[in-house]
């Protein structure tokens, strides 16, 4: 079992890894130019975050539906979910293009900052919103390929992707000074290449498949309503729980600009640890998303509680590795993301979070992707929703007991709340295992 998940893990954690890489690259670029401008690619980064999480079901759900599909061997299936999802994500893009003006005014009265700081995070906003169709479409793409049980596809595309935004941030911004809007557009042309080379890959690897079924005929039972129903059923649940998601990072990163322009800068910082962490938790989630939905098709009880209990093993391995890593190197690393002294010093006091990141967020991921597998999307957000309530009566309730006068104890009650939120989601979602995911067999 464990040559499985490996051999799912490794190529997804390398996909993942880039992913935090890339938004290493584009903080450490304007976290050279200024404070305001580390400012506004958080602030900017978060907005499209707050919009793209909202939408993740297109790559969860997907991933589930087409994992069972391929374990019960049903390929016409898979091909279906394919074609539903990648017509939604495309579908959906184009209205968030038509409300970009919109958006952008909501974004304005949620975040706080500094005009200078909120000004720059819109100039980002307005070019970067144009990747919508592509990012979407990925969405779609690569949730099709983890479900088909190919994480290798996915990690070409997604080290295609950052290569590209990476040498194009670097052109625009430092070569021709197009500052924020330079690492916008490096985004959106990465977006649209990588979309093209996944679409490229299913016709090359699945063409054989796609041509033995497509046709006018079922691209209508595709998209048959009793189908798109349920689709929307199953997604329903993880779009409201990817909503409370959104709504706890929004909220930090909103808090933090309402503290001050030195604790939004922090805090970026600092969750730059936790996205580097929860990225490669995310490889292993998406391998259980493979190999769960596919025990789960194919009705292999024994193997779905190996999969599961093997990967909490895996879970438990990396807990241990990262806190130590993050114990030794945890000073260092703040030199990669800026060269500004102060708000390196700002930082260093709140770097004791980033040891309890880990112990708190592990399951957290790794039950995710468990759930996603068993398409138990019901219990997931309920799970989501419990931590979600959890992070801001603690949050609030901090507040009115210690009555904050300095910014120092004000973060540390927002990343109190944090904790807490992730731990209330993995343990949430622990205690309803066995009902959710071991039952799926013996109650479908």
């Amino acid at each position: 079992m464990n040559k499985r998940i490996l051999k799912l893990a490794l190529p997804n954690i390398i996909t993942n890894i880039t992913v935090p890489l890339l938004g290493m690259v584009d903080t450490a670029i304007v976290g050279h130019i200024s404070q305001g401008h580390l400012g506004a690619i958080a602030i900017g980064t978060q907005i499209f975050n707050l919009i793209y999480w909202n939408f993740g079901f297109l790559r969860m759900g997907t991933s589930g539906f087409a994992a069972q599909a391929y374990g019960a061997r049903r390929l016409d299936e898979a091909v279906r979910v394919f074609l539903r999802a990648f017509i939604i994500a495309l579908a959906i893009a184009l209205f968030l293009i038509c409300l970009q003006y919109p958006l952008a005014l909501l974004s304005k009265a949620v975040f706080n900052g500094s005009d200078n700081v909120i000004n720059l995070a819109l100039s980002y906003f307005f070019i970067r919103i144009w990747a919508a169709p592509a990012t979407l479409g990925l969405y779609a793409i690569k949730g099709w390929f983890i479900g088909m049980q190919n994480s290798r596809l996915p990690m070409w595309m997604a080290i295609f992707i950052n290569l590209v935004n990476i040498v194009c941030s670097l052109v625009f911004v430092l070569a021709l000074g197009w500052d924020i809007k330079g690492v916008a557009l490096g985004t959106v042309i990465a977006q649209y290449s990588g979309m093209s080379v996944g679409l490229v890959f299913v016709a090359t690897r699945y063409g054989k498949l796609f041509r033995k079924h497509i046709n006018s005929s079922f691209i209508r039972e595709a998209l048959r309503w009793n189908d798109m129903k349920h689709f929307f059923r199953i997604n329903g649940d993880i779009f409201l729980r990817t909503v409370c998601l959104a709504a706890v990072f929004t909220f930090i990163t909103s808090e933090s600009g309402r503290i001050s322009d030195t604790v939004l800068a922090v805090d970026a910082l600092l969750l730059q640890f936790f996205t580097l962490f929860s990225y490669i938790m995310d490889g292993f989630a998406y391998a259980g998303e493979s190999l769960v939905g596919r025990y789960i098709g194919a009705r292999d009880r024994g193997s779905l509680i190996s999969a599961v209990r093997h990967l909490l093993l895996w879970g438990f391995a990396l807990t241990a590795l990262f806190t130590i890593l993050y114990a030794l190197f945890g000073d260092s690393f703040l030199f990669i993301f800026s060269d500004k002294q102060d708000i390196i010093n700002a930082t260093r006091p709140y770097l004791f979070w980033v040891l309890i990141i880990p112990v708190c967020g592990f399951s957290a991921f790794l039950f995710d992707g468990i759930f996603v597998g068993a398409t138990a999307s019901r219990t997931m957000r309920n799970s989501m929703f419990v931590a979600t309530a959890a992070f801001f009566v603690v949050f609030y309730v901090g507040m009115l007991v210690f009555k904050p006068q300095n910014e120092f104890v004000h973060n540390n009650l927002l990343f109190s709340a944090f904790m807490v939120y992730l731990a209330s989601r993995g343990i949430g979602q622990a205690l309803m295992l066995k009902q959710s995911v071991y039952n799926k067999i013996t109650n479908d």
